[in-house]
């Protein structure tokens, strides 16, 4: 009993350890990677204006201070450290399962940038990973059929 055609799933499997994309939408990487620089800009200017109001160096423990120094600031900081470790965890396995490259450069985005930065990084990364994918999929099909 299979899925209606409006229920399929979004990836077949053409190798069993690997799923691969049926259809690619390339619009969604440049909104990824444009997503990447407002989250790498965004709180950048955050942070030199807390530069500029806190001492020209950042300090670390003044601003970890600072981001819990009320009840909305630790709600945001928690969330923030669950969501990242979450999707940090996700980014591992899934670079992983489709042998991307580079994941180091992510991850150290992450902390030297802003994890707003590097998340959609890597989705814009998978994403092109996952149109490679595709037609390297495309490519051995044809070639099987030759």
């Amino acid at each position: 009993m299979g899925l209606p055609d409006h229920m399929t799933p979004a990836v077949e499997s053409r190798n069993p350890n690997m799923a691969l994309p049926k259809a690619q939408t390339p619009w969604l990487s440049w909104l990824y990677l444009a997503l990447a620089i407002a989250g790498g800009v965004l709180p950048w200017m955050a942070n030199l204006a807390f530069m500029r109001d806190y001492g020209s160096s950042f300090d670390l423990s003044l601003f970890v201070s600072l981001a819990n120094a009320n009840a909305a600031s630790q709600s945001l900081s928690r969330d923030l450290l669950v969501g990242a470790s979450a999707v940090t965890i996700w980014m591992v396995v899934e670079s992983r399962r489709l042998q991307m490259r580079h994941l180091w450069l992510v991850l150290l985005s992450s902390v030297t940038i802003a994890f707003a930065f590097a998340a959609p990084l890597f989705l814009c990364l998978r994403e092109r990973r996952l149109a490679e994918l595709a037609r390297e999929a495309i490519a051995s099909g044809a070639s099987e059929l030759a």
